[in-house]
């Protein structure tokens, strides 16, 4: 699939690479610097459960004023199945490498519903190298609040990814809100091996943030669909309880409202992305 706008906007530059003894698919999307001009801190994207780079290309034609830096988790996408279990802890420590090879010295961190939980470990366990921290339609781990029990119980299954027809037809029970955009998020999608579908699942088993979250001192922006049937908005008001610089916007729509409500939800991420702060400005780290 082409990672590119489909408006004729910059395109990723993805590549197979080995980091930390894991084959990974990994996609940067460059910003455009004039001359004389200061990078603005790139921006380091977890996806969901099972999702490939694919799903989160669109942010890409939104967000173009700095470098973005994803990648498949092991067993999603293109990049190689695990063969041993993993946690978010060692997923963090993998991220930090992948960032030194890519010379990203220090980064914004952004994650949807499961990345949301990478994002706030790594956050927490490399807190030199992230400035602000944004978390989308996510929870703090085994404490949440469990959403609707027929979306949960589809969760379970990578079938979604799998059947474009059961996505189509499980849309709404599946993530709430409107139905906007589901087309073109069926068409991205790559079905994740089984095994990485449930390793990924393994790995935030037992798993929370809330032990952590009050030493973040991160400014973070979470955000929460009205009509999430898998993370219910009171997730999001635990995270903004938990983190000290943390701010909480519900925005119309379903746990996919990233897909279904962009121009409510992205317009707000760059208006936070580009808040001041007290960070010195991005410096490109030597490339390993």
């Amino acid at each position: 699939m082409p990672l590119k706008g489909r408006h004729g906007g910059r395109a990723a530059k993805v590549e197979i690479t080995r980091i930390g003894g894991r084959t990974l698919r990994v996609a940067v999307w460059h910003a455009h610097v004039e001359p004389g001009e200061t990078p603005k801190r790139p921006l380091l994207f977890f996806n969901g459960i099972g999702a490939n780079i694919e799903v989160m290309a669109p942010l890409a034609e939104w967000i173009q004023d700095r470098d973005i830096i994803t990648f498949d988790m092991p067993g999603v996408g293109q990049s190689r199945s695990p063969v041993l279990p993993y946690r978010p802890w060692m997923m963090a420590r993998l991220t930090a490498k992948l960032l030194d090879r890519y010379g990203y010295e220090k980064v914004d961190v952004m994650g949807v519903s499961w990345g949301g939980g990478m994002a706030q470990q790594f956050a927490f366990q490399h807190p030199r190298r992230v400035g602000k921290v944004i978390l989308v339609a996510t929870s703090a781990g085994m404490v949440m609040v469990p959403g609707n029990l027929a979306a949960l119980s589809k969760m379970a299954h990578p079938r979604r990814y799998i059947d474009p027809g059961f996505l189509m037809e499980n849309f709404k029970v599946l993530y709430g809100g409107d139905t906007d955009g589901a087309d073109g998020h069926a068409n991205r999608i790559t079905a994740p091996s089984r095994t990485g579908y449930l390793y990924q699942l393994a790995a935030m088993a037992g798993w929370t943030s809330a032990v952590f979250l009050p030493f973040l001192r991160q400014k973070t922006l979470v955000m929460m669909g009205d009509d999430d049937q898998i993370v219910p908005v009171v997730n999001g008001r635990i995270l903004e309880t938990l983190i000290p610089k943390a701010r909480l916007e519900i925005v119309p729509g379903g746990h996919l409202f990233l897909v279904s409500r962009p121009k409510d939800a992205i317009p707000k991420i760059m208006d936070f992305l580009g808040e001041p702060d007290a960070d010195v400005p991005f410096v490109r780290a030597k490339a390993a």
